[in-house]
């Protein structure tokens, strides 16, 4: 992989089997996202994914925080909001990377941190993590993706409860209801999401890709036209080179070798 250009903001580690780690890199400000810093992670994901060799992005916070979401010290002195134009709010909950994303979080992921995790597709959190959407203490909304998909995630009483309280919760009780993948010990939630990161970057590069985007698009599909739009989406991925490999590998008892065509 060509790693993309640093950003003061933002520390990269490419990783083996095609796993890229980017942190959120301001831990003075527990990790809050600035308009700077939004826009640093948009262009990063525009990079990767355009990166055959990027399998896996991993999302994570320097310094034992996740993010406290957006950098309210900026928002007070200049009304300046984290939104890139392309992919929304902190750089990706409007337009989260088509690249499979997976949030390592330790210690705090609350405000808009909480709504970057709820943006990725896996979450693995260390067991002292903390989770919730405060907003409403502060007089604000969580209108980073928070109101739109923590309802679709989780019951509506429990949902409610959580953004009208803007109380924390506990990683234990995410995991509980689904909102957690994997429970790591306290300093290690980037070891384990490198794990899972291999386990899915193994896999055929093109399905992963297609199944992540018939998975993330079908809920706005009537139900008469699903298998056709999904058919669009598979039929390229079943007649590819990977999947006439992926059959031969089967047959000779061998790890496939991907091409990604």
């Amino acid at each position: 992989m060509s790693a993309p250009a640093p950003d003061l903001a933002l520390a990269i580690d490419e990783l083996p089997n095609g796993v890229v780690v980017l942190a959120i890199n301001r831990p003075q400000a527990r990790n809050a996202v600035d308009l700077a810093t939004a826009r640093a992670i948009s262009r990063t994901f525009d990079l990767l994914d355009d990166d055959p060799e990027c399998r896996v992005i991993i999302l994570t916070g320097a310094g034992g925080h996740f993010s406290a979401g957006m950098d309210l010290k900026a928002f007070r002195a200049t009304g300046e909001r984290p939104v890139d134009a392309k992919r929304g709010a902190f750089g990706l909950v409007r337009k989260p990377p088509n690249t499979p994303l997976i949030a390592a979080v330790e210690g705090a992921a609350v405000g808009g941190g909480f709504e970057i995790a709820l943006a990725c597709d896996l979450v693995v959190a260390a067991e002292n993590a903390v989770f919730g959407l405060p907003e409403v203490k502060r007089g604000l909304t969580a209108a980073g993706g928070g109101l739109l998909r923590l309802p679709s995630r989780i019951p509506y009483h429990l949902a409610m409860e959580a953004v009208l309280t803007g109380r924390h919760l506990s990683a234990a009780w995410c995991a509980d209801r689904g909102l957690v993948n994997r429970i790591a010990p306290a300093g290690h939630a980037r070891r384990v999401a490198v794990e899972l990161a291999e386990e899915i970057g193994a896999n055929g590069p093109l399905a992963v890709r297609a199944s992540k985007r018939v998975i993330v698009e079908s809920g706005d599909w009537a139900s008469a036209e699903a298998f056709e739009r999904q058919e669009a989406i598979v039929d390229p991925v079943r007649r590819s080179a990977d999947a006439r490999e992926g059959a031969v590998a089967f047959a000779e008892k061998r790890a496939p070798l991907w091409s990604g065509i």
